[in-house]
C-alpha cells in the first residue's frame, strides 16, 4: 500500500512529535481514513523527507512521531526559472503543476500585453495563494523535497530587466537558434507567452535583454503545452533527463 506523502510547514526532528496543520489532518483522517499507528511521509521543504507514525488523530488535529530522516535530492542540476504569462481558467494551474513535476525551481507569473486575465491586487493575492498550494501539491505527488519558489506577478518588462540566469531563452514559432551546440549552463531563464503570443515589441525587448529565440518545431503549441515541451528539452540536453 502506498504511504501518504504530505507537506508540513513545521520543523521536523527524529524522535519528536508534531501536531499537523488542520487541513493536513482532515486530509489524512477524512479523505484517506488513516488511523493511529499508520505510517506517513512528511517533508517541509528543507531537502529531507521523514517517516512518521500517527500517534493520535482526530479530524482537526493529527499528532505524529518522527521516526527517521532521509536526505533525498530530487532536484535537477539545471536551475530553471520560468517566466509564465498568466492564462485563463485552469491552464495556469496545469502549467504550474507540470513545471514543478518537470523540475523547474522558480516560477514568475507575468503580465503581458496580450494577457486576457486582468486581476485586482486582492484577486491576484488570492491567485498567488492558490498557485502556491498547487506548487506544494505537485511536490507531494512527484517526490520533490524542496519547494520551487513562486514569485509575485510582474509586468514582462520588469521581469526581463531583473533576470540574471546564465542562459535566457524565449520559445517562438520560427526561432532559429540551436541549443545543441551551446555550452552547458548552470541556470536558464525561460520565457513562455500567453494564448495570443507575444507582440513584436515584447519579443524585441526580450532579445535586447539577452534572450535567444528558440523554435519548438513547426506546430503552434498551446500556452500550457509550451513550458512542458521546453523544460523537457532543457532537461534532456542539460539537466537530469537521461
Amino acid at each position: 500500500m502506498r504511504i501518504p506523502r504530505v507537506y508540513t510547514a513545521y520543523a521536523l526532528e527524529i524522535g519528536t512529535t508534531v501536531t499537523l496543520e488542520a487541513q493536513v489532518s482532515r486530509y489524512l483522517m477524512q479523505s484517506l481514513r488513516k488511523a493511529e499507528g499508520a505510517l506517513i511521509e512528511l517533508f517541509n521543504g528543507n531537502g529531507a523527507q521523514y517517516a512518521a507514525t500517527i500517534v493520535n488523530g482526530s479530524k482537526s488535529a493529527v499528532i505524529v512521531r518522527i521516526e527517521s530522516e532521509d536526505q533525498v535530492c530530487k532536484e535537477s542540476p539545471l536551475a530553471i526559472h520560468i517566466g509564465l504569462a498568466i492564462s485563463k481558467g485552469d491552464r495556469m494551474d496545469y502549467g504550474i503543476r507540470k513545471i514543478v513535476e518537470l523540475g523547474g525551481n522558480q516560477i514568475t507569473p507575468l503580465i503581458t500585453r496580450r494577457c486576457e486575465v486582468r486581476l485586482s491586487k486582492e484577486r491576484m493575492e488570492k491567485r498567488l495563494k492558490h498557485w502556491q498550494a498547487i506548487v506544494i501539491s505537485a511536490c507531494e505527488q512527484c517526490g520533490r523535497n524542496r519547494i520551487p519558489e513562486l514569485h509575485e506577478a510582474l509586468p514582462l518588462e520588469q521581469w526581463l530587466s531583473a533576470v540574471d540566469e546564465q542562459a535566457r531563452l524565449i520559445f517562438q514559432p520560427g526561432g532559429s537558434v540551436s541549443l545543441a551546440d551551446r555550452p552547458v549552463p548552470e541556470s536558464v531563464a525561460l520565457l513562455v507567452g500567453p494564448e495570443g503570443g507575444f507582440d513584436d515589441d515584447e519579443v524585441e525587448f526580450a532579445q535586447q535583454a539577452g534572450f535567444d529565440c528558440i523554435g519548438l518545431g513547426p506546430r503552434i503549441l498551446r500556452t500550457e503545452t509550451a513550458p512542458l515541451a521546453a523544460i523537457s528539452v532543457l532537461q534532456h540536453l542539460w539537466g537530469d533527463f537521461g
